[in-house]
């Protein structure tokens, strides 16, 4: 039975499920789909097939840089009637526009000009890396016909090879594919976008800049949509890492819940909040993942920062006798030079397919959101960590009123913040996020 994907369960805060492709959404599993129809033999193009294959999987808005080397890719791409081409100022601009998409949406894309646009939008795509974000870095090519001449080109270092751009993003996608013909050109460019789809990472599409328009039999029907199989946690590893978690917290007298910024890589935001409903634990964010828990949440108590955190938050985060964090990174940022004053032996530790309990079993095979999910249902309520919260809690002045109208900037539920991450985000942690508001 052909099957079709549809969404990938992206966290957009409040972590809510995304939608399918008409809301913008990379398609779940769907069931059994007609065979997809024939296309013009004109218009049986690389270009086409490719703006085809971004609007199916979601990516209906591009953000691009125009250059002599991707200006007819570029013409297929604005003929898509689904696709909306976004012209940016410069790369940089067009990578960071992608990588926001992708937070939000579940997949972005840019298309830049050969070496001089590559290697422009290389820190944005390196960022995407870091931050396990599905981006389809597209990038307009020699002529084919230049390869293997010895020709120096423009836009490049002088060189007769043209291979440094490709050099270049080898270290920071997952997936490089140079398009310089059309024989398997459909291969590359599918294999290329199913697999940052599959391994939620930038892959970089090289396509040569004579070769878009060109009519070719492998792009002679519409793109047949992916089938990617979905992951599965091992079901023995599942029940044994569920009943040694459970185990531990239970016993203890003040656990609180952590949320860290694989959560949303692991797809696992929304399980993260069903288990804080349910346990009552306090809830805490590490600072990278502020917005990936709603904090309109009855229990949150703030950003867990060490000696920078929020007021009162790691007075009970640290007091705590266990402590379970779901997708941590603690790096020197995040742990203030390593200075957090957490035991292993009082932290679960949970990664997007991994746990660790204590100093005792680990569990690998595991999926986060199974896990959260599995769990909300064994552990018992135990609210003491976020009363002795509010205990201590003094809350802060408010603003006075403002005149009748006066103008005055809030946030809300149609707000994104987008906050430089100079010393100005140890403010913005402080900013209070309403409902909705990523």
């Amino acid at each position: 039975m052909d099957t079709k994907i549809g969404s990938l369960d992206t966290c957009k805060p409040p972590c809510s499920d995304l939608a399918s492709p008409p809301n913008g959404a990379v398609s779940t599993i769907q069931s059994s789909v007609p065979a997809t129809p024939l296309v013009n033999p004109s218009e049986s193009t690389l270009g086409r097939h490719l703006a085809r294959r971004l609007v199916q999987i979601g990516a209906t808005d591009v953000f691009s840089v125009p250059g002599d080397f991707n200006l007819t890719l570029l013409d297929h791409l604005i003929a898509e009637p689904g696709l909306n081409l976004i012209g940016c100022c410069n790369e940089l601009n067009a990578g960071y526009a992608a990588d926001g998409y992708a937070r939000s949406r579940g997949v972005g894309a840019c298309v830049v000009t050969f070496t001089v646009g590559g290697l422009s939008v290389l820190n944005a795509i390196a960022g995407a890396y870091s931050e396990n974000l599905p981006l389809i870095c597209i990038v307009g090519g020699p002529n084919s016909n230049d390869y293997g001449t010895n020709r120096i080109l423009h836009h490049t270092i002088g060189l007769p090879d043209f291979s440094q751009e490709l050099r270049c993003f080898q270290t920071v996608t997952c997936y490089q594919a140079v398009v310089n013909n059309l024989e398997d050109a459909h291969e590359l460019i599918d294999t290329a976008v199913s697999t940052a789809l599959k391994e939620s990472k930038p892959v970089y599409i090289s396509v040569a800049c004579n070769l878009p328009a060109i009519p070719h039999p492998t792009f002679s029907r519409e793109p047949v949509p992916f089938s990617l199989s979905p992951k599965l946690s091992n079901e023995m590893g599942l029940e044994a890492a569920v009943e040694a978690a459970a185990e531990f917290l239970n016993k203890a007298v003040k656990p609180v819940l952590v949320a860290g910024p694989k959560m949303r890589v692991a797809k696992a935001c929304n399980a993260f909040v069903e288990l804080a409903d349910a346990c009552g634990y306090a809830v805490a964010v590490m600072p990278s993942a502020k917005g990936l828990v709603p904090e309109h949440h009855p229990h949150f108590i703030g950003t867990y920062w060490g000696a920078v955190s929020t007021a009162f938050c790691a007075e009970i985060v640290e007091s705590a006798d266990a402590y379970l964090f779901a997708g941590p990174i603690f790096n020197d940022y995040s742990s203030v030079g390593y200075s957090l004053l957490l035991k292993k032996e009082k932290a679960v530790i949970l990664q997007p397919d991994r746990v660790v309990i204590a100093n005792g079993p680990a569990f690998g095979c595991v999926l986060m959101k199974d896990f959260l999910k599995a769990l909300s249902k064994r552990l018992k309520s135990n609210t003491t960590a976020y009363e002795n919260y509010h205990r201590i809690y003094v809350p802060e002045g408010q603003p006075p009123k403002c005149e009748p109208k006066e103008p005055l900037r809030m946030l809300s539920s149609e707000t994104a913040v987008i906050a430089e991450t100079g010393d100005s985000w140890f403010n913005c942690q402080k900013l209070k996020l309403p409902k909705g508001c990523g």
